[in-house]
């Protein structure tokens, strides 16, 4: 498995960017009120870091321990830090867009919403940079009897 590339990321943020602006701007047209995300989603995006990291810990200290590692608990933990920074880039563009749209409106938002989407965008890359942690933290190193098919040295 391949690490999560910092290209990806940028174009998902990118989307979530897109996304964002033009939800907001929708609402707007619509004549509703602008999309501010529950104070809640901050939080909970600082929890799945955490549990992002306390479930690679273990992996990433029977790798330098010299232990034997379970390969399918790597894998798990891996799995679930790529898809959280995959989550994390799309909510960072997402509340970017949100914010974007807000403070290039002639009126000024309110400070409650601005305050809010700055917080989404700072935990959702907080998350991001957690979960390429852990993601190398589940890197598990090469044994000695791994080769490759066509190596003539061995």
């Amino acid at each position: 498995m391949r690490r999560t590339s910092t290209a990806l990321l940028i174009v998902l943020a990118l989307f979530g960017v897109g996304a964002g602006f033009g939800f907001n701007h929708l609402l707007t047209i619509s004549g509703r009120a602008t999309f501010t995300p529950s104070p809640f989603l901050p939080v909970l995006l600082l929890l799945i870091a955490l549990a992002v990291f306390l479930l690679a810990w273990p992996v990433r200290r029977s790798t330098r321990g010299g232990a034997r590692v379970d390969p399918f608990r790597a894998l798990r933990a891996a799995t679930l830090a790529r898809a959280s920074s995959l989550l994390g880039a799309i909510l960072a563009g997402f509340g970017g867009g949100l914010l974007v749209f807000l403070l290039t409106r002639p009126v000024p938002a309110p400070v409650g919403s601005v305050v809010a989407m700055i917080a989404l965008v700072v935990s959702a890359m907080l998350l991001v940079g957690v979960a390429l942690i852990a993601e190398q933290f589940c890197t598990l190193p090469k044994d000695s009897d791994d080769r490759k098919p066509d190596d003539p040295t061995e």
